[in-house]
């Protein structure tokens, strides 16, 4: 998969930073208590400034695209959330809220066109998109199992998408932005994985590679290692 990816106040980025990095509160959950605030760990100092207003065709694909692919991921976990009532789900559902609305906050700074608005829940204005999330939908809905590695894929997906987005771009707001947004990735797929060991399943990554995988595994925050070892 191929994820391509004036001016605002400071008071606005700071504000952004502090909503990308705290995000909705999360409730403890009973079994799948990892999910419980992933996102604590993100850096919420301000934003820096852009160094230019005009960005490049790359950069404004990066955004456009990014703003859908953190939709489809909100999408599809609330909608596996509501078919298995796994709560886990719609923890991380709220967390891909805040991405998008991170995402957004770029956009309006750009002018750019908001690809999302006027669709609803499972609508994409990206064909690939719209696949994908059929594709996952599908998957999903097979079983529990299948839908915890649904999710550990669209977090495989988001990682591998934010690092090419990330080296297309020298405008430190925009890194910043999907900086923050990386780091919300790799605590999603190590909760996913995590609950996936619960199942008894041994996660083998779709899309990163081993070496990869290791290293998010590796860089999992001591708090979260904690809650797996005394959940196995």
């Amino acid at each position: 998969m191929r994820g391509k990816v004036i001016s605002i106040s400071l008071i606005a980025l700071f504000a952004l930073s502090v909503f990308i990095g705290c995000g909705t509160k999360e409730t403890p959950l009973s079994v799948d208590s990892v999910f419980a605030d992933t996102d604590s760990d993100i850096d919420v100092s301000p934003a820096p400034s852009a160094a230019s207003t005009t960005l490049t065709d790359a950069e404004k694909e990066g955004i456009l695209y990014m703003r859908e692919e953190e939709k489809l991921a909100r999408d599809v976990y609330i909608a596996l959330g509501e078919k298995w009532s796994l709560r886990n789900f719609s923890n991380i559902a709220s967390s891909e809220q805040t991405h998008m609305n991170a995402v957004k906050t770029l956009i309006d700074k750009y002018g750019l066109d908001d690809p999302i608005e006027g669709k609803n829940e499972g609508e994409f204005t990206n064909g690939e998109l719209q696949d994908l999330y059929d594709n996952l939908i599908e998957q999903g809905m097979k079983s529990p199992e299948e839908a915890l590695k649904v999710g550990a894929a669209i977090e495989e997906i988001d990682i591998i998408d934010l690092q090419n987005h990330i080296a297309e771009t020298d405008k430190e707001d925009i890194k910043f932005v999907y900086g923050n947004l990386l780091k919300g990735s790799k605590n999603h797929l190590v909760s996913f994985t995590s609950v996936l060991t619960r199942y008894g399943v041994t996660y083998q990554p779709q899309y990163l590679s081993e070496d990869d995988y290791n290293k998010i595994i590796g860089e999992v925050p001591e708090r979260q290692k904690g809650q797996r070892k005394g959940r196995r």
